[in-house]
């Protein structure tokens, strides 16, 4: 069987998402409509829940399918809000009056402490306040009231000091935009606790000192997002703090921009990916509260970022079940990169995306031409020092250089959501299958260690220390260390590539250890197979810029997905190897395979390794004519990083 045969059917028909052309204002309407209506399905007999699928999570079931109930609230208040029309609104005011009624028998039940019912209690708020006439209005005093208590019962709770105290803020804003009973001293309150949260220059954390977050959940997942929202919905009660939090969001804007490609993906990075689209609500929040970016952000380019990433997610045709509901997963349905906190509902706060729909079609968001990336086709080299990242446009590529970032509690696969050194938007990250052999590891964009012989290995999880951004020879580098035992430590410069070979960039180690380690360090990962027949790469077939190779200090593998690269540029051999990693590793290719370089030390040894990564996308016109140029010119290691090597400059 061919590739293009296996590629032919399907196991059930294409989701109307992955056909949707999402050019106007219309076919948004229609994308969003298109999500909702497989939602019927699993819907309980007032309508209250939604059943998404069958998996688990660690808050209970009823928590469970009121994420299924709560989170396509995202995107229905804004339609509705924009004055378009769903056919299956009347069954979600039903669940709202169900759900929220203590004699129905789908009462939700009053909130918590720590609860997840806090979670969903801010769609609910958002949709209160903005698409009133059909979530508030309608409902009997004994129904307002009934909601009013509901929503209320969170403010006596304990809730995480985190990115969740907006949700309080929303349920309370939700409350108040209809004359219900609102705690103002408790939204005040939170708002005084997120306001700690802010590093400066647009940059906040998600939670206290104590830790470095700031993912995802800092712009668009939640925090600037929701900062957005506020902003505008509470511009008459509010105005300073909401002029505040757009100064914060023009300042940031200027940084996220750096998170999205020129062809639309973003970055890979940190915790939630199940999201999906998601990752571009920022955007869509800065369109909702009719925040003017500074130059080049111009309302065109805002628009076709936002709507090149939803674009791109229609090529992802694999990730609904074949109900027509959303997967848990990235590319394609898979647990492993899951967190303990998402049900199959999770995946519905993709639907933050579409607050724009509360926007006129003559709104300069919808009526201005889409404009291309506005940094397309050039070099960015750009420090960014409150995530500790340097996010790089360079050689056709996308991607960041990080620090190495901790969640506030022990998050599956931590290492590989924030500790690797590098995360694409063209080669997405791998997470760990198991806890044996590198295969289950996959140790992409990661130097792992193992002291028992290859069995379990260990990856830059935490930081020893702090982190730096040094600047040499006018270049930003990322200093940064790690200790996965107590006698061995290691310590990474992380530098951008140069002028001169563009698809390169320096990852140099210096390893101390006081005990006998094996070392393996991955390139990027990519599709592992051929195109030709579907069969796993074998070697190298550079005519048609396909396979794998390795030698005594390098490792390269070539793919639909583009062409990586690793190697070791001091004179100590260092093997390389193509490492066939577990299947489902990957959050975009299912199948993939990573080229790695391998070490052993002896104890007590101290040893510096200069890796160089090398990476082409397939999305770059040309590629199969360009990676064999770009692959045989390696990059230099700059002159005062060789002095470190060599002992003259500590």
């Amino acid at each position: 069987m061919t590739a293009a045969t296996a590629n032919a059917n399907r196991a059930f028909p294409l989701h109307p998402f992955s056909t949707n052309p999402l050019k106007t204002r219309d076919d948004v309407v229609q994308a969003v409509a298109s999500l909702l209506d497989p939602l019927a399905a699993g819907d309980s007999p007032l309508h209250s829940m939604v059943k998404v699928s069958s998996t688990g999570t660690r808050f209970d079931e009823t928590a469970a399918q009121v994420e299924g109930y709560a989170r396509p609230l995202w995107g229905l208040a804004p339609l509705l809000a924009g004055d378009s029309k769903y056919a299956g609104t009347e069954r979600f005011v039903q669940g709202l009056v169900a759900g929220t009624d203590p004699e129905s028998p789908e009462f939700w039940g009053y909130m918590e402490d720590q609860d997840q019912r806090m979670v969903e209690a801010c769609p609910i708020g958002y949709t209160l306040a903005i698409a009133h006439k059909d979530f508030w209005d309608p409902l009997t005093d004994k129904q307002k009231k009934n909601v009013e208590s509901w929503l209320g019962s969170m403010n006596d709770k304990d809730m995480p000091n985190t990115n969740w105290l907006w949700f309080r803020v929303f349920a309370n804003l939700g409350l108040a935009k209809n004359g219900a009973a609102w705690s103002k001293s408790r939204l005040e309150a939170d708002i005084k606790q997120l306001n700690t949260f802010y590093r400066g220059d647009g940059w906040s954390n998600d939670g206290p000192e104590g830790y470095r977050q700031m993912d995802y959940y800092s712009g668009s997942f939640a925090i600037q997002y929701l900062q957005l929202l506020y902003a505008k919905l509470a511009a008459e009660t509010d105005p300073t703090q909401g002029e505040e939090y757009k100064k914060r969001a023009r300042l940031y804007a200027q940084d996220f921009v750096h998170y999205f490609d020129p062809e639309g993906r973003a970055i890979t990075f940190g915790r939630s990916l199940t999201y999906r689209w998601a990752m571009v609500a920022f955007w869509g929040s800065v369109a909702f509260a009719e925040v003017d970016l500074p130059s080049p952000l111009s309302w065109g380019a805002v628009r076709g970022i936002w709507l090149r990433n939803l674009r791109w997610w229609t090529t992802q045709k694999d990730i609904f079940q074949p109900n027509g509901m959303l997967s848990i997963g990235y590319s394609y349905p898979n647990t492993y990169l899951a967190e303990n906190y998402n049900s199959p509902g999770s995946p519905y706060w993709c639907m933050l995306a579409f607050a724009p729909l509360a926007l006129p079609s003559s709104h300069a968001f919808w009526s201005s031409p889409e404009e291309n990336h506005p940094f397309a086709g050039q070099r960015i080299i750009r420090p960014l020092p409150h995530p500790r990242h340097i996010v790089v446009q360079s050689g056709g590529h996308s991607f960041l250089l990080n620090s190495g970032q901790s969640c506030h509690y022990p998050l599956k696969a931590t290492q590989a959501k924030y500790g690797k050194f590098a995360y694409s938007s063209a080669f997405a990250y791998s997470v760990p299958t198991g806890s044996y052999t590198l295969e289950q590891y996959v140790p992409e964009s990661s130097l792992a260690l193992s002291d028992d012989g290859g069995e379990i290995w260990k990856m830059r999880r935490a930081l020893h220390g702090d982190s730096e951004i040094e600047v040499h020879d006018g270049t930003p580098v990322l200093v940064s260390s790690m200790r996965p035992w107590s006698d061995v430590d290691v310590l990474t410069y992380l530098v951008p590539p140069a002028e001169e070979t563009p698809n390169w960039h320096l990852r140099v180690h210096r390893v101390r250890t006081g005990r006998e380690v094996k070392t393996a360090e991955g390139a990027f990962a990519v599709y592992g197979c051929r195109e030709a027949d579907g069969r796993n790469l074998t070697e190298l077939n550079a005519s048609i810029s396909e396979g794998g190779s390795a030698d005594a200090t390098s490792a390269f593998a070539a793919s639909r997905s583009g062409a990586v690269g690793i190697a070791e540029l001091s004179l100590e051999q260092r093997p390389g190897s193509i490492l066939l990693a577990d299947a489902n590793s990957n959050l975009v290719e299912a199948r993939s395979v990573l080229p790695t370089l391998h070490a052993e030390l002896q104890a007590g040894e101290t040893k510096w390794f200069a890796t160089a990564v090398y990476a082409l996308p397939a999305s770059v016109e040309g590629w199969k004519d360009k990676w064999s140029a770009g692959w045989e010119k390696k990059p230099v290691i700059p002159k005062w990083l060789q002095d470190k090597i060599s002992g003259r400059w500590d």
